[in-house]
């Protein structure tokens, strides 16, 4: 075989089964190999950002990586934002980047670049192969790497002749780290503390917000009366009708100031004590009350989850029923205008059990409560600010859980930037929905120029934000790329909808004009 067979042989005996590529002349031989190795899905994206994107969701939702196969420094660059996303969500990736030839490298042809420059502010782990004999060692390591702690972005650099050259074998899977556990003194010490009666909140993040692990938290807050609360975006989280209810950071400043004043006591498991996305004239930077103690539980690195448990444990609150979320009727369907609102109420109401909602519009944000009360679902949000991330992010979601209905909600303007994501999710059949919330603008970045204190009546200023000249035809740019759509003005009709949208299987794009 050759290295690059050797290559993907290595990657499916690490448990890697699928790879979103975009690729060029440099990975030729590894797209070869595709035909030779079983085990490996190869999924297509015409922008590396919907490749990027797309790993990103897959490692969230699969709890292990897929692979993503870049041409060059560019088309690593291409893909960065959406690795800056997928780092800052802990997904576990491991990018395959094609290089010129060892040989070839010397000649400073078009396409050279530094690409461990442009893969560092990225990249846990990066490593360029050197043989043919050793890719497949590398492989092994990379996946390691990026199963590594709460996920990590791993990057392999795969000279073609690397790629084309005679290797031996395959090398075997790696031991797969697990994550570190809390000693018991520190349950102890923040046992000590929650019993304190210091007014106390849990910010939760990463393992935390799923599984035992929130039930654990549920049966905390129950014992101690805590407040349980996550960051803005977080990677995933599990909500829904049954689930404990955890409040979540609000986005702007000074609203999360008032959010946490009083609390005393804010203990961080598996995240960083929260600050604000942006530094604004006279509005602060530093959310955590003045006054009010941080104490770690776990790091992101630490089993928080296991932590969680231990600590109910230690604070007699092993048997202690957590309070949950109720289940809404939502008998009544939304009529009048359409708005963030009842777009939001219609969502709540045909929610399918256990579907998965990615989010990236600032009014899906605004009354993601109202979902709260719907079906048990999954919430991923665009952890690192990077737009254009949650459309690629709902193409990898569908294909690791190709049993359950993922539901986009889409900002036009974020939307344009991975549109290509909506060719593969038709090429591949996968089960998202896509709701734009077509409001013609960048409204959020409109808010934004009057929160830095400049000026806002400049027209040039205006037109920055301004998306109607020439306007967006969602239902033509899907159709043409194969997803059925439909323009909806109405409540009513958004709701009829997005109803019908839920019982059929393949993606929809429904424009939602507000």
């Amino acid at each position: 075989m050759n290295g690059a067979e050797s290559l993907l042989r290595s990657l499916v005996a690490s448990g890697v089964e699928v790879c979103f590529g975009n690729p060029g002349t440099s990975e030729m031989h590894f797209v070869a190999a595709l035909d030779e190795v079983p085990g490996m899905r190869p999924v297509l994206g015409l922008f590396e950002g919907v490749v990027t994107g797309a790993a990103d969701g897959y490692g969230r939702m699969a709890g292990k990586p897929a692979c993503t196969l870049l041409h060059l420094g560019p088309g690593l660059a291409n893909g960065l934002a959406n690795l800056h996303n997928a780092r800052r969500a802990s997904s576990p990736v491991v990018n395959i980047v094609g290089d010129h030839a060892s040989s070839h490298s010397l000649y400073e042809a078009p396409l050279t670049s530094d690409i461990p420059g442009f893969a560092r502010p990225v990249s846990h782990w990066i490593h360029a192969s050197k043989s043919a004999l050793t890719v497949g060692a590398d492989a092994a390591r990379a996946v390691q790497a990026a199963r590594t702690g709460a996920g990590q972005i791993a990057t392999l650099i795969l000279p073609a002749d690397t790629a084309w050259s005679s290797a031996d074998g395959a090398a075997a899977p790696l031991p797969v780290p697990t994550p570190a556990h809390v000693d018991a003194a520190t349950i102890e010490r923040i046992a000590a503390l929650a019993q304190s009666g210091a007014r106390t909140a849990f910010l939760l993040r990463g393992n935390a917000l799923q599984g035992e692990g929130l039930r654990a938290a549920g049966r905390i807050a129950a014992k101690t009366g805590a407040r349980l609360l996550c960051d803005t975006f977080a990677p995933r989280i599990e909500r829904g009708a049954g689930r404990v209810r955890v409040e979540r950071l609000p986005y702007f400043a000074e609203q999360a100031v008032e959010f946490l004043a009083g609390t005393e006591l804010l203990v961080l498991v598996g995240t960083q004590a929260p600050v604000s996305f942006f530094g604004y004239p006279d509005k602060p930077s530093w959310l955590t009350p003045q006054g009010c103690r941080i104490a770690v539980l776990a790091h992101p690195h630490e089993d928080g989850a296991a932590a969680l448990v231990a600590l109910a444990d230690a604070l007699g609150a092993g048997q202690v029923i957590a309070a949950t979320n109720p289940r809404a009727s939502f008998d009544a369907a939304p009529d009048g205008v359409l708005n963030g609102e009842t777009i939001m109420r219609s969502v709540a109401r045909h929610l399918p059990e256990h579907a998965i909602i990615t989010e990236e519009a600032s009014l899906a944000m605004g009354y993601s409560g109202l979902t709260e009360a719907a079906a048990p679902h999954d919430l991923l949000t665009l952890t690192g600010g990077a737009i254009g991330c949650m459309m690629p992010v709902s193409v990898g979601a569908g294909i690791a859980c190709p049993e359950r209905k993922v539901v986009n909600l889409q900002g036009d303007g974020s939307a344009m930037y991975t549109v290509q994501s909506l060719w593969t999710q038709a090429r591949e059949n996968i089960d998202v929905v896509t709701v734009i919330y077509a409001n013609r603008g960048y409204r959020i970045l409109a808010n934004e120029l009057k929160r830095v204190n400049a000026r806002t009546d400049g027209a040039h200023a205006a037109s920055m934000f301004d998306l109607e000249n020439p306007t967006l035809d969602w239902v033509a740019l899907a159709q043409g790329m194969g997803v059925e759509a439909v323009r909806v003005e109405s409540a009513a009709a958004f709701d009829t909808a997005f109803a019908g949208a839920m019982k059929r299987h393949g993606p929809m794009l429904i424009e939602a004009v507000i």
